[in-house]
């Protein structure tokens, strides 16, 4: 009992140190002047801009998903696997394949397999088990 009777002053000392560290300068509240919004306004677009590289970093070290959308009916979504070089494309019918990217002079080329997804910007040719190419637009 004796050891809890000299703790006590200790104890009190903690929380009395606790309770005032809390304390702090009352919040302001943000100006409601249509120069001063507009000024944060400005100033929270530009914090959220990023520059081309960091895109581009974004870009090339995530899975990235595309929907297509093919002048034979088909409904494509491929995902882009950047970091494994790798792009898997599922069908309508819910089958999925996955496509190795090759080397291409412009533009994007996965294949494996026997099916091919060749394109540039949102247009894209998707060639399957010997079936005709056909045309298929990113609408995603």
């Amino acid at each position: 009992m004796r050891h809890l009777s000299l703790l006590a002053p200790a104890i009190a000392a903690l929380v009395s140190a606790l309770v005032l560290s809390a304390c702090g300068p009352e919040p302001q509240a943000a100006s409601t002047d249509g120069d001063a919004v507009r000024q944060r306004a400005v100033e929270a677009q530009t914090a959220q801009r990023r520059t081309g590289a960091e895109l581009q970093d974004r870009a090339l070290n995530r899975v990235i998903r595309a929907v297509y959308l093919c002048d034979n009916g088909e409904r494509l979504s491929v995902d882009f696997d950047n970091p494994r070089r790798m792009a898997t494309v599922r069908n309508s019918s819910g089958e999925a394949v996955d496509l190795f990217q090759e080397a291409a002079a412009d533009g994007i080329w996965y294949r494996a397999s026997g099916h091919e997804l060749r394109g540039k910007g949102i247009l894209a040719t998707w060639s399957s088990d010997g079936r005709e190419p056909t045309e298929c637009r990113a609408i995603d």
